[in-house]
């Protein structure tokens, strides 16, 4: 979002159960020109006091477990885990190929097509 988006919003990722960043995610991300490799996982309760306009959930277990956030807007969207893939490096790496692409097709068509 940051990446492509970042001239109209600032995003930030946290997750319910923080564990790393997947070194594919990495490795997908950096071949779109987008460096993750500083990114750490977070767990959401880093951000309780700050303000966002948007909440975005992306799996469906952050949906069921995400704390509420009163007068904000909840968007969810859900996506297949890449992480839990099994296979070979190449086949994993499909995977997370396929799901990088799916997140930002659909963050522009969200955010930019919906206009909001």
């Amino acid at each position: 979002m940051n990446s492509y988006l970042g001239d109209r919003f600032e995003a930030v990722s946290a997750g319910v159960q923080p564990t790393t960043v997947h070194p594919l995610a990495v490795q997908v991300m950096k071949e779109i020109d987008v460096d993750i490799s500083h990114h750490h996982s977070k767990h959401i309760n880093e951000f309780q006091e700050q303000n966002f306009d948007y909440v975005i959930t992306v799996c469906d277990n952050a949906r069921e477990t995400c704390p509420f956030f009163p007068g904000k807007q909840v968007i969810h969207q859900s996506f297949y885990d890449p992480s839990q893939v099994e296979g070979t490096k190449e086949e994993q790496l499909a995977v997370f190929r396929r799901v990088r692409d799916d997140i930002k097709h659909w963050l522009m068509q969200m955010f930019l097509e919906n206009d909001i």
